[in-house]
């Protein structure tokens, strides 16, 4: 037995109970988990904007030590430092060979079913089976996830900090690593100060971007932008209109670069608005399925601008999670910093609380050892 914070239904609260864990299958690793990050996505689900099989356990963000692994794990051992990832790549499919794990079919079969690979469920409470949430379910002490959902880290890195690299930096690392590319003197303008909008502020310093516009409806949150390397802070509070501001910022131009973090109608189409002609908005926030936004035709063909997506960064987890913490070590990435909150697994809807009311840089459920 084992305690787990299950969600029933949409539009509910966690609740926190002793649920049951089968042993890892053959391809499976049974994590003890240390830390998991408090997600925006997550929320949706609770509030049923994302749907998914229930009831689950969720949280997909977390680092751990491996207690067990299966007959036919090669990859990892008992006793390694793992972080987890929400997509379990499988290395065959048409995405996967193409270099894009992160649209990897098998994962993505993972994502909407609720079970393991194989449709495997090893999670179990007294009214029956649960549903695993994106392959990890790590508000949970003790998770049982796929050899591939899980990349072996470095023993001497904190695993509170390392459990955000499983969505939040990674996510924020990669969309401007990845899907934009930025260059040193780019313009980039972020909008969603939140656990992934600061990842890709502080990747964007990284970058040599200049400016570094960072965009909140929460005044509170321009210390901790400017900590993490925003160079201008625009209050979303004070107008609806937050194109031009970052036009007038950008000496009439527009940025170069910007990323939504956010997932709504309004903030979308902000985003495309305020980049430049041939500039590009990347899409980071999940919004609902089936939320729709709308663009001027003319604009495309006229002003070339490129409006895409990053899922979980474009990353390659087993590289870009290595290579991050690497620089967390060299002291180029804070971590440290993004977490400001930690919270008990009994405290896990007040977490949720806390980040809807943007009180929070991010919050962390810390398990006992």
């Amino acid at each position: 037995m084992m305690r787990a914070a299950v969600l029933v239904d949409a539009n509910e609260d966690l609740q926190v109970v002793e649920v049951t864990l089968d042993p890892p299958g053959p391809r499976e690793v049974l994590v003890q988990m240390a830390a998991a990050g408090v997600c925006h996505s997550d929320w949706h689900v609770m509030q049923g904007d994302l749907p998914v099989p229930l009831p689950a356990i969720l949280g997909h963000e977390g680092a751990g030590v491996v207690q067990a692994v299966g007959e036919e794990v090669s990859r990892v051992k008992p006793g390694d430092h793992v972080v987890l990832s929400w997509i379990p790549s499988c290395g065959q499919c048409f995405y996967c060979l193409k270099g894009r794990p992160d649209m990897c079919e098998q994962a993505f079969t993972v994502q909407l079913s609720g079970t393991l690979p194989g449709n495997a469920v090893r999670l179990h409470w007294d009214h029956g089976a649960l549903h695993h949430y994106l392959g990890t379910s790590c508000f949970a002490e003790l998770t049982v996830v796929p050899e591939t959902g899980v990349v072996v880290i470095d023993p001497t890195i904190p695993l509170r900090q390392a459990a955000l690299v499983g969505c939040a930096v990674t996510t924020g690392f990669g969309a401007v690593t990845h899907t934009a590319r930025v260059s040193p003197g780019d313009s980039v303008a972020v909008i969603g100060c939140g656990g992934v909008g600061l990842n890709v502020i502080q990747t964007a310093r990284l970058a040599g971007a200049d400016p570094i516009i960072a965009i909140d409806a929460n005044s509170q949150k321009e210390t901790l932008a400017k900590k993490f390397g925003a160079t201008h802070f625009i209050d979303a509070s004070q107008s609806d209109d937050l194109i031009t501001p970052v036009i007038d910022l950008t000496r009439g131009i527009g940025a170069d670069f910007s990323f939504e973090v956010i997932g709504r109608k309004e903030t979308i189409e902000a985003a495309y608005g305020m980049v430049r002609k041939a500039g590009t908005a990347v899409v980071i926030g999940v919004a609902p399925p089936h939320l729709d936004v709308s663009f001027n035709a003319f604009s495309f063909p006229s002003q070339s601008k490129i409006l895409t997506g990053s899922w979980y960064g474009q990353s390659v987890p087993a590289i870009d999670i290595p290579r991050i913490l690497s620089l967390y070590q060299q002291g180029r990435l804070n971590l440290d910093e993004l977490v400001t909150q930690s919270y008990r697994l009994n405290e896990v809807n007040q977490a949720f609380r806390e980040l809807i009311e943007g009180t929070v840089g991010r919050g962390v459920i810390e398990f006992s050892s």
